[in-house]
């Protein structure tokens, strides 16, 4: 339980937060917040605020509690999510940004509309409205409140009840300034938490002989948990099957998240300029090569030290009751911000897109209300609905984290394929994009159904491909044309600065010697 001195740690970081996101979302005397303040913080964002929001919104209680239950469960290889990822983030800033702030979008369905129609638009808006209420905020309230429960032992309802009501009085009034600016803080803060946590755990492993030497101990008491590439006698190799990891669908699912995701991309479209853009992904890169430190570290340091946990999940939380006062309450402060940050960042993204994409589609323009008062109308309604179902749909499952990444492989092959074929290939049709959203879900049901045994990820690469060659050959029966809207790859910038490409080579060479460490 939080002692007092833990509970005044918690506090001051409710209130300097708040605080600050006030402050960072006022207007200068006489000036109106329009649409571009507060969906794309006016698009005066600097690096270090993308860089740390990118993070802070990514990282949040489905990954540190999920991916520290992963890691209690099947080790070091679920990293790759987090290794991965900053190659992916690497990949979305030099081809795929320059083509979004080229076009001046606010939204990803926007650019579908552009480049296909208003059809395309219609069915993905909706689509990511459904996603993230219903999976990605209601696992963010879900997981918060178990780890609310387990260290202080308040009722699940009403930790996500506070996590909710928290998360709309910092970022509601502010919108994406209010959570971006104050994501540096978040970051900050979770990176010096989720350090402390797992040094004191590795120095309980080590008896008090210090952290290095607890690692030490940890890889000779538990060496099959740092097998990055599972091979398939491993329990979980349907989860992470073997070298898939590595060239098969989880860059459909990486790049799908990084580049295609409006609550993740919004940060970059709020940037002051495609250079300040590609340093802030850059930035974010780096920090996701220290994140399985802080998400995945303290569950494998877990399974050592109590093996027995009813749940996988369990293993976070657990772990911060070990804790000394003061400390804990960092911690536990530490993964609040991460929470909360996400909540914001997420209610955001859902307000972005209904107000920009669906609203216009439904009411007239004389009769459209100011679209920062429906943003705002949005986000609280997309969160009371997400308290109202998280439990339901969530309380059932033992690695929730696994659980998020199966649901959205469903669907991540189609928009790749969406995406990149409308990025890159400027014969694709719109019946070709709709047909390859429509297929992925169903090809992917299908493979779940008639091949059970077949690894997720396995089946988001081949259902990519398959999404692919159904999008091509529909686009040459219509005639094989250069679609009005297509993008013309001729004039977009895609040369990076020295600075964006000595920082690629780091964060290449560093992913790549991981992976040969823990082969």
């Amino acid at each position: 339980m939080l002692s007092t001195i833990d509970f005044a740690v918690v506090a001051a970081y409710a209130v300097i937060l708040f605080v600050l996101a006030q402050w960072v979302s006022r207007e200068k005397a006489g000036h109106h917040k329009d649409a571009s303040d507060y969906f794309l913080a006016g698009k005066a964002l600097p690096w270090w605020a993308i860089g740390a929001s990118l993070i802070a919104s990514n990282i949040s209680a489905e990954q540190i509690i999920g991916m520290s239950g992963s890691g209690y469960a099947m080790g070091l290889a679920i990293a790759s999510y987090e290794w991965m990822a900053a190659i992916s983030l690497l990949i979305v800033g030099k081809y795929l940004l320059p083509v979004f702030l080229k076009r001046g979008i606010y939204t990803m369905p926007q650019f579908l509309e552009q480049r296909y129609d208003h059809r395309v638009r219609m069915v993905m808006a909706f689509f990511w409205l459904g996603v993230y209420v219903f999976v990605n905020l209601t696992s963010i309230l879900w997981l918060g409140s178990l780890a609310i429960e387990a260290v202080t032992g308040v009722d699940l309802v009403y930790g996500m009840l506070a996590l909710g009501i928290f998360a709309m009085a910092y970022s509601v009034y502010g919108g994406l300034k209010a959570v971006a600016f104050t994501d540096i803080i978040q970051v900050v803060l979770l990176v010096f938490g989720g350090l402390m946590i797992a040094y004191v755990l590795l120095e309980d492993i080590s008896g008090g002989a210090g952290a290095l030497a607890g690692f030490s101990m940890l890889l000779e008491k538990a060496p099959e948990k740092f097998d990055m590439i599972l091979d398939p006698s491993n329990p979980y190799y349907a989860s992470l099957p073997g070298l898939s990891v590595l060239v098969g669908g989880m860059w459909v699912m990486n790049l799908s998240y990084w580049g295609f995701n409006q609550y993740i991309i919004q940060r970059a479209l709020g940037a002051k300029s495609l250079d300040e853009a590609q340093k802030g992904i850059a930035f974010a890169a780096f920090l996701k090569l220290v994140m399985p430190i802080i998400v995945v570290l303290p569950g494998i340091a877990m399974f050592v030290l109590q093996p027995d946990l009813a749940s996988p999940d369990q293993a976070y939380p657990t772990a911060m009751k070990l804790l000394p006062a003061g400390l804990l309450g960092l911690v536990f402060a530490a993964l609040i911000a991460a929470i909360i940050s996400s909540l914001g960042s997420m209610t955001n993204s859902i307000s972005t897109i209904f107000t920009m994409d669906i609203y216009p589609s439904f009411v007239a323009e004389e009769k459209r209300r100011d679209p920062v008062v429906i943003g705002r109308i949005v986000a609280v309604s997309a969160m009371v609905l997400a308290l109202l179902t998280a439990k339901p749909l969530l309380g059932n499952f033992d690695q929730a984290f696994q659980y998020i990444q199966e649901f959205t492989g469903f669907f991540t092959p189609g928009i790749c394929v969406i995406f990149f074929l409308g990025m890159f290939w400027r014969k694709t049709t719109a019946n070709g994009a709709l047909a390859a959203a429509i297929g992925s879900a169903v090809l992917s049901f299908a493979f779940k159904m008639l091949w059970p045994e077949l690894p997720f990820i396995d089946r988001v690469g081949i259902v990519f491909l398959a999404c692919s060659g159904i999008a091509i050959v529909l686009s040459l029966m219509a005639g094989g044309k250069v679609q009005e809207g297509s993008v013309d790859l001729g004039e977009i910038g895609f040369k990076t600065s020295g600075g964006f490409n000595l920082a690629a080579l780091l964060v290449i060479l560093i992913t790549a010697a991981l992976y040969a460490t823990w082969w």
